[in-house]
């Protein structure tokens, strides 16, 4: 049997939109696409794409201390980017430095608008935890 366990941040637009920031069914753990918040659920760096990816990537870093993985473990990524021309090497460049030497598997969509007004940046992944840490 397979056991489920959902992680939330207890912010509002959990439960106004009705998610899970993540949810580990077995080994796998899909996160939802992740964003430029604070621990209270508040939009950060609004425009700024290099500071949105920063703190993306914080708080991907939180989902995986949550589940005690790594980004080693990351097996899959999906980037959407607004304005994908105009930042596409600050994103190749932040992925390099959150990954390192690891390289998942990763789709970049470039699209012209994300939920929250100004945010530029938003990023999904799966995580197996059966690979090395």
């Amino acid at each position: 049997m397979t056991t489920m366990d959902v992680f939330t941040y207890d912010v509002p637009a959990e439960s106004d939109f009705g998610y899970a920031q993540a949810i580990r069914a077995g080994e796998l753990i899909h996160v939802s696409g992740q964003l430029s918040f604070d621990e209270g659920g508040e939009f950060l760096h609004a425009g700024d794409f290099a500071a949105q990816l920063k703190q993306t990537y914080a708080n991907m870093d939180k989902v995986l201390d949550h589940y005690d993985a790594t980004r080693n473990q990351v097996v899959s990524q999906t980037l959407y980017v607004v304005n994908l021309r105009l930042n596409a090497a600050a994103t190749a460049a932040g992925n390099l430095g959150y990954f390192g030497d690891h390289r998942p598997a990763s789709t970049v969509v470039g699209v012209t608008e994300l939920t929250l007004p100004r945010q530029v940046i938003e990023i999904s992944f799966v995580v197996d935890t059966k690979l090395p840490a």
